[in-house]
């Protein structure tokens, strides 16, 4: 199998993009494994598909090193990049994706703003919280982020016996000021720390605006990079209208040839 592939990446987050409009790319568990292999493949924190779908731009489809299907926040944001340099330029951009519609635009600035699901609801855990901005987060509020030793602490937490089953993103979160937050995330599916993770990102911004009041934007640090939360807080712990917003970044591409035993 050869085909063409697109490097993107948002923040250090960086996926493989496919062009799959005309639908014959069709990924297995064995093809996802190479293709984010850093050693063998092309190397990446996932597999994004961009579809042609009827009613939409285009639809986009998410796997997880692991070949799990499910939502990423800063890969909805690469495909919006990758569906304009394919040449779909839009003023607004609408898209599917498995966790449902989304909406996107391009600033100026070049920084891509996404549109997530609505949240209405997060749940106390001891001393974090449980929040589903469109895949499942646990979000832990520390006082030493940049010295955490995240991928251990998230790989015990992501694997205790109330998460082994259906996995959950783990954040870490030091609050640098009112609405400035540093952000570390193990990843699910990846199973390792990402430099960045869009909707732990948003996840962790909305616990924070939970608990202080006064503003509905949040400037995002992570180990790759600056990034935003907008929303409008609703009720206690209920958010609409929440943009995630950050630069997305063509990369490098390519051809690749895939060895059968690989498919």
């Amino acid at each position: 199998m050869k085909f063409t592939f697109y490097k993107f990446q948002g923040t250090g987050n960086d996926f493989v993009m496919i062009d799959n409009r005309n639908g014959e790319i069709k990924l297995t568990n064995n093809l996802i494994r190479f293709l984010t292999e850093r050693k063998f493949g092309i190397g990446a924190d996932g597999v994004i598909l961009l579809n042609a779908k009827e009613g939409y731009d285009f639809s986009m489809d998410y796997f997880n090193p692991d070949g799990s299907n499910t939502f990423c926040g800063n890969g909805g944001r690469c495909t919006v990049k990758f569906a304009s340099v394919l040449g779909i330029r839009k003023e607004n951009y609408k898209f599917s994706a498995v966790d449902g519609d989304h909406e996107a635009n391009i600033s100026d600035n070049g920084w891509v703003n996404l549109k997530m699901k609505d949240v209405d609801g997060m749940k106390k855990l001891f001393d974090a919280w449980l929040i589903n901005t469109g895949v499942p987060h646990y979000v832990k509020l520390v006082d030493d982020v940049k010295d955490l030793d995240v991928y251990d602490e998230g790989k015990a937490i992501r694997n205790s016996p109330d998460f082994i089953t259906e996995g959950v993103n783990v954040n870490f979160v030091e609050k640098e000021s009112d609405s400035d937050i540093y952000v570390r995330t193990y990843e699910r599916g990846v199973e390792d720390e990402t430099l960045s993770c869009g909707t732990g990102i948003t996840a962790a911004a909305l616990v924070v605006a939970h608990n202080d009041r006064g503003y509905n934007r949040v400037e995002v640090e992570t180990k790759g990079g600056h990034l935003a939360v907008e929303y409008d807080k609703i009720g206690e712990d209920k958010f609409e209208n929440i943009w995630l917003c950050g630069p997305a970044t063509l990369v490098y591409s390519g051809t690749i040839e895939i060895p059968e035993e690989d498919i």
